[in-house]
């Protein structure tokens, strides 16, 4: 039986009228979600386009063969008491989810977050289920950075964590959990220890993309510092700055909060996390640090680059009014002369006097030169 097939036999199970009640619980505006996307970055992603990325039953961390649909991988590990099923979801649809949520017994608040999105990073603890939520960040290629550069795309994963299973519901168009699912089934010791494993995780590769980010973004900083520090740097579009800080805002915005969640899940006892595995979380925590002060650095040294663009900039006006200025001095003296002689007074004696011509235009060059020289050695000219 196809996945699709399993979730409309889930469907019969539950009923959808409940995330219909969540909206009646906490109804507010939120921003318009992006269109569905069919990822085929994992060779289990249907290409119907179902929300189901893959779903997979684990004991003693050894994938098992699939069972006829999800309602019998789960009923066989609860029969069991032994192992996990790892679900994974990829934007799910609120007819999708309401079936899966009714199978799992999941909160609606927290039903309601991971299908509609756009959450700050959080930890929260429903009865026996986990619920997290991570801000996903990618750094966007481009050959050359503009005032419309996009840099940093950013997504969001959600983790549902039981005793006997992990959710994952992922938004965006990147993040996908393929290769970490591969990863961990190579490592059976690991799979072996639970949900949580699942969880550490994905937590660390969230991470690890944050740190991948910041050194790509680091490279965006140098350039834009290397052509403002040019000899012709206050040519450089300001621009291109201003949206280094907001792309710059915007991961900030998916890493900084992150912060207190994971200290919660290294530092709070929790029923589906393990000791032995909260003590991963610290490290997690650490590496998120140097990617918080890695940003704060970021923003920082943006500041300086700008301010000192801009002091570029006021330098370079202010040598153009000095050059306008002493000019404008030289240009004085022919039109002060000129206009005495134009006043056309009947009694003026060099008008009439054989050198008053060659004198005057003598004297004109002389104060003029003698302008020019001085402002030469000045430097406004």
């Amino acid at each position: 039986m196809s996945m699709a097939g399993s979730l409309r036999k889930v469907g019969s199970l539950g009923k959808v009228g409940s995330l219909r009640k969540v909206g009646g619980l906490r109804r507010v505006a939120r921003l318009g979600r992006r269109g569905a996307r069919v990822d085929l970055s994992h060779p289990a992603r249907s290409p119907l386009g179902s929300s189901v990325v893959n779903c997979v039953t684990y004991r003693e961390g050894v994938r098992q063969p699939p069972g006829r649909d999800l309602v019998e991988s789960v009923e066989r590990v609860r029969k069991t008491g032994d192992g996990f099923v790892w679900l994974g979801l990829h934007e799910p649809t609120e007819l999708e989810f309401a079936s899966i949520a009714d199978l799992f017994d999941l909160h609606p608040l927290a039903v309601e977050d991971a299908v509609h999105a756009h959450q700050r990073p959080k930890v929260e603890r429903y009865d026996q289920t986990l619920f997290a939520v991570f801000k996903t960040v990618c750094y966007v290629e481009h050959t050359e950075l503009t005032a419309t550069s996009e840099v940093v795309d950013t997504g969001e994963i959600m983790v549902f964590v039981g005793r006997d299973f992990v959710i994952t519901v992922r938004h965006g168009r990147h993040g996908s959990l393929g290769p970490l699912r591969e990863e961990l089934e190579a490592s059976p010791e690991q799979l072996a220890q639970g949900p949580a494993t699942v969880l550490h995780a994905i937590a660390d590769q969230v991470v690890d993309d944050y740190l991948a980010a910041t050194d790509a973004v680091q490279s965006d900083i140098d350039q834009v510092e290397t052509a403002v520090f040019a000899p012709d740097g206050e040519r450089v579009d300001p621009g291109r700055i201003y949206q280094l800080k907001r792309e710059l805002l915007e991961l900030k915005r998916a890493v900084v909060p992150l912060g207190r969640p994971l200290q919660v899940l290294a530092t709070q006892p929790m029923r589906v996390i393990a000791p032995e595995i909260q003590a991963y979380f610290r490290d997690v925590d650490d590496h998120l640090k140097r990617a918080t002060e890695q940003i704060a650095a970021f923003d920082e040294l943006l500041n300086s680059i700008l301010q000192a663009h801009l002091a570029q900039v006021t330098v370079a006006q202010n040598e153009d009014m000095r050059k306008i200025t002493a000019w404008a001095a030289v240009i004085a003296v022919p039109t002060m002369v000129c206009g005495m002689y134009g006043m056309n007074f009947d009694h003026m004696p060099e008008l009439h006097w054989r050198f008053g011509y060659p004198l005057v235009m003598s004297l004109v060059v002389t104060a003029c030169f003698a302008l020019y020289r001085g402002f030469r050695r000045s430097g406004w000219l």
